[in-house]
């Protein structure tokens, strides 16, 4: 049967009003995707964090334990890439290299040769550090107050601890020869050395120095200053504190009271520190790092943060070790 062409025209055109209403329920165009849209927001949030420490020990430990809380507390989803130069400097400066070139938003530095060779490879990448003695000489900033640069952070130098331990090794211990076990090649350990030095000179009192290059001489140094000495104090030196165990051993041996720089060498075995919690300036060098990324704050901008809350605390267990009794007037102005 044949049909008109107008018949067909028709049918045509009835054909493609049919399509136009069935898609009229759905707009051409698709609708914003809400769930990419959340996913683009949560992507905003994500930031790559290099992480370089120079060597395993408790407090450099600590110190990293207490930046990622301040990011986890900000909220923030970080991704890490986390390295450790094991006290060897070539790997250390390896580590920077490739923390730069493998686009981080941030390095988190902990320990002043950590800082320094991330300092001197990139004046871009936003540095945030921690464990640092002497940000200044060590040329990581150019004043405490006003950095200048892409490197901020804390350090683990409270102006009284020194002066404070020399003085009670002088007038509770009846010191005047102390030992300093310490890696020379550090620049944060000779400026401590130098600092116990300047404080002694007018306090009839004299450091013996027992320079080591690795923590495998930590033990044979400690024992050349047998008989030298009537003390030691164990600075923030990583070579040394990595192998603390075995000043620890040659000094209860010994019966020679020895003091350290910070909480963690007291609990694993000094017998006293004037000092604070690594977590804590972990914890506010990760604060500023969180100021950083949220790009609420620059490095150059942002001034040095020194310890709070200076505090003593004295190990019983090894006080009995060494013979020494513990005066209740310590316990009354310190806590343990």
């Amino acid at each position: 049967m044949k049909v008109s062409w107008k018949k067909s025209a028709i049918a045509i055109l009835s054909s493609m009003f049919i399509l136009a209403a069935c898609g009229s329920g759905n707009d051409s165009t698709p609708a914003p995707n809400k769930d990419k849209e959340a996913d683009k927001t949560e992507e905003a949030q994500k930031f790559k964090i290099g992480v370089t420490q120079i060597v395993e020990h408790d407090s450099l430990n600590a110190a990293f334990d207490g930046f990622k809380k301040a990011l986890e507390d900000a909220e923030l989803e970080i991704e890490w890439d986390i390295q450790n130069a094991q006290n060897d400097n070539s790997a250390n400066t390896s580590i920077a290299t490739n923390l730069v070139t493998s686009g981080v938003d941030l390095i988190f530095a902990n320990s002043t040769p950590s800082a320094q060779a991330v300092a001197s490879a990139t004046q871009d990448i936003p540095i945030v550090f921690t464990s640092v003695t002497d940000a200044v000489s060590a040329e990581l900033v150019a004043s405490m107050e006003n950095p200048g640069g892409n490197v901020t952070g804390t350090i683990d130098n409270h102006p009284e601890a020194i002066p404070n331990t020399m003085k009670f090794l002088k007038e509770e211990l009846g010191a005047k020869k102390v030992g300093m076990v310490f890696n020379a090649g550090e620049q944060n350990s000779r400026a401590q050395v130098d600092a116990v030095k300047e404080i002694l000179k007018d306090m009839d009192m004299e450091v013996v120095e027992a320079p080591v290059a690795t923590s495998a001489d930590v033990k044979q140094a400690t024992e050349s200053l047998i008989g030298k000495v009537d003390s030691l104090y164990i600075i923030t030196d990583n070579t040394v504190v990595s192998a603390l165990e075995s000043v620890v051993s040659v000094a209860k041996d010994n019966k020679i009271p020895m003091m350290v720089g910070e909480f963690d060498s007291v609990a694993r075995g000094g017998l006293a520190a004037y000092g604070f919690e690594f977590f804590d300036i972990g914890y506010e060098a990760g604060q500023m790092a969180v100021k950083i990324l949220k790009g609420e704050s620059k490095p150059a901008d942002m001034a040095v943060q020194e310890p709070q809350n200076l505090k003593f605390v004295i190990n019983k267990e090894t006080a009995d070790a060494i013979e020494l009794d513990i005066k209740e007037e310590w316990n009354a102005e310190f806590s343990k």
